[in-house]
């Protein structure tokens, strides 16, 4: 592309000097493996401290539905995120955006990690807890997008699902990253000092981490899509407005697309873990609600299951790109409900074998889910408005698909038992493939476009 004669932005020389895409590809990575980090470090503490810390212990199991309730809260200002960022990030470009958000994320994860607990100041530590959660929601709602858009932005022709999947592999290194932090803490310190205090370790670290990304994020150059799309005067003053009356059913068809996915992964990462990590017993509706399974194995059986989800991310990238991002979802998303469908025989009576199996299997559907992803939502939108779109698109479906399983799944399960929670998968699996129906295929589109 030849260079654009521009005063408009102090950047414009750089059109010319595109990133290379595999560095592109591998600083997306890196970026949201540390904000994913972050985040899941926060809901492996929500199951197996927080409850003890920040809430009254006189009440375990109001308790442990606040504790996972405040995992909602950073589902809910994730959207917010996504407006504040992708503000900035359709005006001001996709760099300066993104460290903003991870310097958001990252600093209120490093604050969890100082907080005093409910036994030295009350009711106080759980409303500073719920604050700082929030946080990290807004800071996560503003970095997805930016991190989907500088990989699929910078991709070869021909390879941008590939490409996309980079930023997603920030989920599951993050994953494993904050499941193998707790894992260790708890064989080397004990479960009673992991509990006390060795638990703000990992947000405490988060720091260095931080640190490392902004490194990589400053050495990048802006995007040339960004930038070409200024210099012809595409900009617009209010792109989150221009989302909301002009390209509301893109917006909403990327929230109710994605939806399933969300499902999958927080029934097996908070539900799963939750029900499985609890005493073994029958609820008064005649329904198991709980295994008796050991912290540390079910952390282990994470951490297996984790690379798994990664493997499946990659290999989502090369199926979307060779048959369309339309198609490969419409047989992962009913791949996905036919998976749900073993749900109560695998986990209704289930040991850790069986959990153990049923891991493996989730994450691998997730994977194939969660990879096109960041490829097929910015494909919605034009280059003026797409930061705010997908990001938007992209957050609302972790209200839609996310907070409520991670609440509410539990409660499902004691009265209804697993098949239950297996049908609740099944409706969003319908929701989705309803949104899948409506799109067209978009991996031919022109992002200049």
């Amino acid at each position: 592309m030849m260079t654009t004669a521009s005063t408009a932005h102090p950047d414009h020389h750089n059109i010319a000097l595109r990133n290379d895409p595999k560095k592109v590809a591998v600083a997306s990575m890196i970026g949201t493996a540390i904000e994913f980090y972050d985040y899941y470090i926060y809901a492996a503490a929500a199951v197996l401290i927080f409850n003890t810390q920040f809430f009254d212990k006189t009440d375990e199991k109001a308790a442990m539905l606040y504790s996972l309730s405040t995992l909602a809260l950073a589902f809910i200002a994730r959207p917010f995120g996504s407006a504040l960022f992708g503000h900035f990030g359709d005006k001001l470009g996709r760099k300066k955006t993104l460290v903003a958000s991870l310097l958001t994320m990252g600093l209120s994860t490093v604050a969890i990690g100082l907080l005093p607990t409910y036994a030295q100041v009350g009711v106080i530590a759980p409303l500073l807890l719920c604050l700082l959660r929030v946080g990290q929601g807004i800071g996560l709602g503003g970095e997805w997008g930016g991190a989907a858009l500088v990989a699929t932005e910078n991709a070869p022709e021909g390879k941008r699902a590939w490409y996309g999947t980079f930023p997603q592999l920030g989920a599951p290194i993050g994953l494993f990253l904050a499941n193998l932090v707790f894992f260790l803490l708890s064989y080397f310190l004990g479960k009673d000092a992991l509990v006390e205090w060795a638990w703000r370790i990992p947000f405490l670290i988060s720091i260095v981490l931080v640190g490392v990304g902004l490194w990589v994020r400053l050495s990048l150059h802006e995007s040339h899509v960004f930038l070409t799309a200024e210099a012809e005067g595409k900009k617009v003053n209010a792109p989150v407005s221009k989302v909301i009356t002009q390209y509301w059913r893109p917006m909403m068809q990327g929230t109710f697309l994605m939806a399933m996915t969300y499902v999958i992964f927080y029934i097996m990462t908070a539900f799963v873990q939750a029900y499985s990590k609890s005493p073994a017993k029958i609820s008064s509706f005649g329904f198991p609600t709980g295994l008796g399974i050991a912290p540390n194995t079910f952390t282990g059986f994470l951490l297996v299951s984790a690379i798994v989800f990664g493997i499946f991310t990659s290999i989502s990238g090369i199926g979307a790109d060779k048959i369309g991002r339309k198609k490969w979802l419409i047989g992962v998303t009913i791949l996905c409900m036919l998976f749900a469908c073993f749900m109560p025989m695998m986990l209704s009576n289930g040991t850790p074998t069986t959990v153990f199996i049923f891991l493996i299997l989730g994450m691998a559907c997730m994977g194939m889910s969660f990879g096109p992803m960041a490829a097929l939502l910015p494909e919605l939108f034009p280059t003026e408005v797409r930061y705010s779109g997908a990001s938007l698109a992209y957050n609302l479906a972790a209200i839609v698909g996310a907070s409520i399983p991670a609440i509410y799944a539990i409660k499902i399960n004691e009265q209804y038992g697993m098949k239950g929670v297996a049908i609740y998968i099944v409706i969003n699996g319908l929701i989705s493939l309803i949104a899948l129906f409506s799109i067209k295929e978009t991996k031919n589109i022109d992002l200049m476009d």
